[in-house]
């Protein structure tokens, strides 16, 4: 089925992030594999080329356009690609709202230059050791100390955790307000104090850096908060639908791509004296993964432009999210099966996707949180 939400502006662009992917990321995601991080120069090639931070102001070197439907072809073709180690989802997708939305032009001016040419990488830390998906029981605390920030605590599971410059910790600042006592501090690197833990070994995504985050009296200037103070618990509830889309955006990408290297190869593999391809159980099966995810892509692309008009909802994009990641894993789970011996070998690009794409399900708020929130808005 046609998708009609890209112009031919969008197709060329979509041409160049292909071009790009195959020149400066596939030739090299072996070794970043190996070593457990992407380089630099692939950040800095990605500010050149302008796939960095598309919807922030020209003014910071950013593309100026609010139309995110750029940054959601470049999600779907990091995706495509298998270059998991690449953070530029998260950049783009996460930490851009809360660096275009809620800085003061001083933060505007001191942040978003290096973070538009990929000097300055990104993450955001939410996640702490004991609270998950709840992020109302995050313990890392931010005291005002005079002019400055003093915080203390963990966070763990942090995407682009060692090699990221500015992270945007979610800290809880009044401990008797609830939910209105979270704030939103920015701390860059090398500020005494934060150090980073390990790299977390992953099953899957290994290029990618996962990292443990730990925080000692760290200090920072009070001007490092993003926004107002105790509004955090709100800013994050405000964009969470936007990452969750992305979530969703990528993993259905990613199984597309894997179901049509899947059709080549049950093509072209023979059995019995003929390609698979010609066994009704192969046919029922490829026709049951196309339906599933002709199905979500609609839903996914009517989410895109729903949040392109501003009219995404919290259940909207947890739907997305919940269904596109567990069809997904359905569909790369079937696909490998349909490769027998040799789709458990890791030569083969489903065996990476296998395992690259099976925490789809559980980062950006696991499925059964999805559900807990669509079970919230349809009851009421």
């Amino acid at each position: 089925m046609e998708r009609t939400i890209f112009s031919d502006e969008h197709t060329d662009f979509r041409q160049m992030v292909r071009d790009f992917l195959e020149k400066e990321a596939v030739p090299h995601h072996p070794e970043w594999e190996k070593q457990g991080h992407v380089s630099r120069e692939v950040w800095l090639a990605a500010g050149k080329t302008g796939l960095l931070a598309m919807d922030a102001p020209e003014e910071y070197g950013g593309g100026g356009t609010p139309d995110l439907r750029f940054q959601w072809i470049v999600t779907e073709e990091v995706a495509r690609a298998g270059t998991s180690g690449l953070g530029f989802t998260l950049h783009n997708d996460v930490v851009a709202p809360y660096l275009i939305e809620l800085t003061t032009d001083e933060q505007k001016q001191r942040w978003l230059p290096r973070f538009c040419t990929g000097e300055m990488i990104s993450a955001i830390a939410m996640t702490e050791p004991g609270t998950g998906s709840d992020l109302q029981g995050i313990q890392t605390r931010a005291v005002r100390d005079g002019d400055e920030w003093v915080i203390n605590g963990q966070k763990t599971f942090i995407t682009n955790g060692i090699m990221s410059d500015l992270v945007i910790v979610v800290c809880k600042t009044d401990p008797d307000a609830g939910a209105h006592g979270f704030s939103l501090i920015v701390v860059e690197r090398d500020t005494p104090g934060f150090e980073r833990g390990r790299n977390l070994e992953k099953i899957g995504m290994s290029a990618q850096d996962t990292a443990e985050l730990s925080f000692t009296d760290v200090r920072v200037p009070a001007s490092n908060l993003l926004g107002e103070e105790g509004k955090g618990f709100i800013y994050l509830m405000q964009n969470l639908p936007r990452e969750r889309l992305s979530i969703a955006v990528a993993a259905i990408a990613g199984a597309e791509k894997v179901l049509e290297e899947t059709i080549t190869y049950v093509k072209e593999r023979t059995a019995f004296g003929k390609p698979i391809a010609k066994l009704q159980t192969v046919r029922f099966s490829v026709a049951e993964m196309a339906t599933k995810l002709a199905v979500t892509r609609q839903f996914v692309d009517r989410c895109i432009t729903e949040l392109g008009e501003g009219k995404l909802g919290p259940a909207d994009a947890s739907m997305a999210k919940y269904w596109a990641s567990e069809t997904a894993k359905e569909v790369i789970d079937s696909c490998l099966q349909l490769h027998g011996g040799y789709g458990y070998m890791k030569e083969y690009p489903v065996a990476k996707a296998y395992l690259d794409t099976r925490v789809q399900t559980i980062y950006g708020g696991t499925t059964e949180i999805m559900k807990e929130i669509i079970g919230r808005v349809v009851l009421g």
